[in-house]
């Protein structure tokens, strides 16, 4: 069998771990070289219920609504989900490769062959829940950045780089260096993934079992298969904080800033109206200029610029919702819109042209520079505060 398969054994069953690096050619050779030879009962595939759908189902751009999906606070986890997809499509395309081949393959063996087949992951959406829900609010803007930066990579990789990956040395190191920016994320994306995979993989039925995952969890599942370690996947399903400091915070700085600043009207009018027009302005243009640096049209700019003042008051609001609302209006996305997504997030251009993408982050800047403007300007309402008390 190829290196890339490893076997161990749980209970009794066979298990054989094909590492795949999703977009390489090999790695759907060593799909269908190691089913052939093994013939499995049952074949895992590293996917959840929704990324099934939309791996199978071409046509489910079609099925989305923009607007809904803005209502339902999805446009984080809807653009990460894209421009996760967009740098494996153009690793792909390098490659003369299709994302998610080697699944797809498992897929049409498992369905040919009457095997079971088992979507062995955890929901995507429940793990992005998981690591937003755990990370502090410097860190949260910290991977924002990170994310929408990577929309600008275009750096090439090779097809050795791709099989060096595969290898747990190389590996290792990578997951390492994610371990110190972003520890949580690497827990969460990555080690409690491991584990979910491993109990899904276990409890799978038949006597020989294929599972398909990314080179990344190797190590993790074998590990939690050899330990048999107790594994509780409704807990790693939980998106709930662990504390409840941050959902009192996000309401304590708003009345700390409404407190300061009806403090200072009682003791010098000037100053209140002072601390007003600093809120308005920092909140209202920083979101304005969100809107302006994803090409937002100007009303949209006008509608993050009137709301990014009052939705930071409040937890449950966003000015990005607002602007990326109007947007969706202005801008009513057509059909095409969504069938080119593909194509049009293959370019960082692309992400700009397309109406879809557009719309998103036009919702995701302005946020992030309400975000900003938040800070700053209660920065500036707290100085001007304390000097009460000089």
């Amino acid at each position: 069998m190829s290196p890339n398969v490893v076997k161990t054994l749980y209970q009794g069953k066979e298990i054989y771990l094909i590492k795949t690096a999703h977009v390489s050619k090999n790695s759907i050779q060593d799909v269908i070289e190691t089913c052939n030879e093994i013939k499995p009962d049952t074949i895992c595939i590293e996917l959840d219920a929704e990324r099934y759908e939309t791996l199978t189902n071409k046509d489910a751009w079609r099925d989305q609504d923009i607007i809904k999906i803005i209502k339902e606070k999805k446009v984080a986890f809807l653009l990460v989900n894209i421009i996760l997809s967009s740098f494996q499509r153009r690793m792909a395309k390098q490659m003369d490769s299709k994302t998610g081949g080697e699944m797809l393959e498992g897929i049409r063996i498992a369905n040919e062959n009457n095997l079971e087949l088992v979507l062995a992951d955890r929901s995507i959406k429940l793990t992005f829940k998981r690591i937003w829900a755990n990370l502090g609010f410097f860190e949260k803007l910290k991977l924002i950045v990170t994310i929408i930066s990577s929309i600008f990579d275009d750096e090439e990789i090779s097809e050795e780089e791709l099989n060096q990956l595969k290898q747990s040395d190389a590996l290792e190191a990578s997951l390492n260096e994610v371990g110190k920016q972003f520890p949580i994320v690497k827990r969460i994306l990555v080690d409690e993934r491991d584990a979910y995979l491993s109990a899904k993989i276990r409890s799978s039925k038949g006597h020989k079992v294929v599972a398909i995952i990314g080179a990344a969890h190797a190590k993790g599942i074998l590990r939690n298969i050899a330990e048999d370690t107790a594994i509780n996947c409704e807990e790693l399903e939980d998106t709930r904080p662990k504390s409840n400091m941050g959902r009192y915070l996000k309401w304590l700085i708003p009345v700390l800033i409404l407190s300061m600043i009806l403090y200072s009207f009682i003791n010098n009018a000037s100053v209140g109206l002072s601390q007003i027009k600093s809120w308005i302005l920092w909140n209202g243009t920083l979101s304005a200029l969100g809107v302006a640096c994803a090409l937002g049209h100007p009303l949209s700019m006008l509608t993050a610029f009137i709301m990014a003042p009052l939705t930071s008051l409040s937890p449950l609001l966003a000015a990005g919702w607002f602007a990326g609302l109007s947007e969706a209006m202005l801008r009513k996305p057509k059909v095409s819109d969504f069938e080119d997504i593909a194509q049009d997030t293959s370019s960082i251009k692309g992400f700009w042209k397309n109406k879809i993408t557009r719309i998103l982050l036009v919702v995701v800047f302005a946020n992030v520079l309400s975000t900003i403007g938040t800070v700053v300007s209660g920065l500036d309402i707290f100085a001007s505060f304390m000097n009460f008390f000089k």
